[in-house]
């Protein structure tokens, strides 16, 4: 399926990945935007009739929130499927005392760790951490670090480890961006009353869940170079805005002729 297939839906969701898909990966995580290009495709793709724009992400959702500039009317997922906010509804991630403590132990061991290691950073997260590597200059302690990293989650027990981009990342709640995908498509169907076509659009292995959830009648695309389940392949960011705003193009089209 291509995108003037799936521009056609009579409803469509399209989800997006945030950091290597509509913006750029940068050292510093928090100077991260949306592109121009996209960003324009995203606002008239949201004007459209039965088209609904959603961004699920393994950053928090405050910090997707603030980045996306997210309105009242917002479909975010975070930290890969944890967080959930359904326009202004957040879903409860409430800790229980037995994940409290492991997260406290895990964090103990992880300072140690990224501590030893210049350019790393850990970044803590509502329910896990992750170890990022992107700024480590010395490349030879990057595996050492993150198989570190590893055996002190497996030693605590109870984690669901990612390995990204430059990261990896552990979880005390087995979720995925495939689940966050489902609950969208789920919620919207409700709403609608009827089928809900999804495009799904990311970068890095995580979004490897999501791709999974898609069936027929759905499109994935991968933004980048990879291994991949998704249907359809874009070069980079920039390439994934122009798909956007053809989408929007052939979209706008068929509103027009209803």
């Amino acid at each position: 399926m291509g995108v003037e297939s799936i521009a056609a839906a009579e409803r469509l969701l399209v989800a997006l990945d945030f950091d290597g898909t509509v913006a750029p990966l940068v050292d510093d995580p928090s100077t991260s935007r949306v592109t121009p290009a996209a960003a324009e495709a995203i606002a008239r793709l949201g004007a459209l009739p039965a088209t609904w724009v959603a961004f699920v992400s393994g950053r928090p959702l405050a910090s997707l929130a603030q980045l996306t500039g997210a309105g009242p009317d917002a479909l975010l997922i975070g930290s890969h499927g944890v967080e959930v906010s359904l326009r202004g509804r957040l879903a409860d991630a409430e800790l229980s005392d037995d994940e409290r403590a492991r997260m406290a132990r895990l964090e103990a061991a992880l300072i140690e760790l990224v501590t030893a290691v210049p350019g790393a950073r850990l970044e803590h997260k509502p329910v896990g951490y992750g170890v990022h590597t992107r700024l480590v200059e010395r490349t030879e302690l990057v595996a050492p670090l993150q198989q570190a990293a590893r055996e002190a989650a497996d030693a605590i027990g109870g984690f669901t480890t990612r390995v990204g981009k430059d990261i990896v990342e552990f979880s005390v709640r087995a979720v995925n961006k495939g689940d966050g995908v489902r609950m969208l498509r789920e919620l919207l169907a409700d709403e609608a009353g009827g089928p809900v076509a999804v495009l799904y659009a990311g970068d890095d292995v995580t979004d490897e869940d999501a791709f999974a959830v898609l069936g027929e009648g759905d499109l994935g695309v991968k933004v980048g170079e990879g291994p991949t389940a998704a249907t359809a392949r874009v070069a980079d960011v920039e390439a994934f805005a122009t798909l956007l705003s053809e989408l929007a193009t052939v979209r706008e089209a068929s509103a027009r002729s209803l």
